[in-house]
């Protein structure tokens, strides 16, 4: 088996995503850059090339089980195996009001993408996950996300609500648990990622970290050696409360 880790990249045309896509291809990974538009992807890759790191991008839109299971078989005829998978496609939704106002159909807007492509895509890959023999997925979450943490009222996220994106985010960490404990007897870790407040277009970049900083825990965790940790919710200062 090849020394060099197949990587695949969910929403990694831009922010984050884009910046793990580049941190994982400097180290030596062979990065699969996956976009749900492919012009866009194929310009991000060519960014990346401008920079020295060569990436290969694959049209992927999480919420169609077509689009995934054609990466995965591309994956398959090409490597063989897959190492790494990174689950960082994600949206916000257009929903901020009080979760009184919400609706079932704003959350599913938000689920789509957030919650049942972080399954349907780990699914996919599980099976060339397997092959490896050192599998790491990574599903980027958010400390809003956390119950533990939100249900301090007086707390640091005492004062935030959005239950679109907060629950789809706590829904994520669940599925992150599931997973684990399924694959607890293999080579495979499942971990939630906790990039911090970053300034990417999700968040009009009022972020106070860089791209480069909140790559980094998933960078991190898409790397654990064999004693490293699964099951868990980590940010880049340790573990994060549940």
């Amino acid at each position: 088996m090849s020394a060099q880790k197949i990587a695949l990249v969910t929403g990694a045309n831009k922010g984050i995503g884009l910046e793990i896509a580049r941190q994982l291809a400097v180290q030596g990974a062979t990065v699969v850059l996956g976009a749900r538009d492919l012009e866009r992807g194929r310009r991000a890759a060519e960014q990346l090339a401008a920079r020295g790191v060569e990436t290969i991008p694959l049209q992927l839109d999480v919420t169609d089980a077509e689009s995934i299971a054609a990466v995965a078989k591309e994956i398959e005829e090409r490597f063989g195996r897959l190492d790494i998978l990174v689950n960082n496609a994600g949206i916000t939704g257009g929903f901020f009001g009080p979760p009184s106002q919400a609706t079932p159909e704003l959350l599913k807007e938000v689920y789509e993408t957030n919650v049942f492509g972080v399954l349907s895509v780990t699914n996919a890959m599980i099976p060339l996950l397997r092959r490896s023999e050192a599998g790491r997925v990574v599903n980027m979450s958010s400390t809003v996300g956390s119950l533990a943490l939100n249900a301090d009222l007086h707390g640091e996220f005492g004062g935030y609500n959005m239950l679109t994106y907060q629950s789809s985010k706590t829904a994520v960490n669940a599925i992150t648990i599931a997973h684990a404990k399924e694959l607890k007897d293999t080579n495979i870790k499942v971990n939630s990622a906790n990039p911090g407040f970053t300034a990417t277009d999700m968040n009009n970049h009022r972020g106070h970290q860089t791209v480069e900083e909140g790559a980094v825990i998933a960078v991190r965790l898409a790397n654990l050696g064999p004693d490293g940790p699964t099951g868990t919710n980590q940010d880049d200062s340790g573990t994060v409360p549940w």
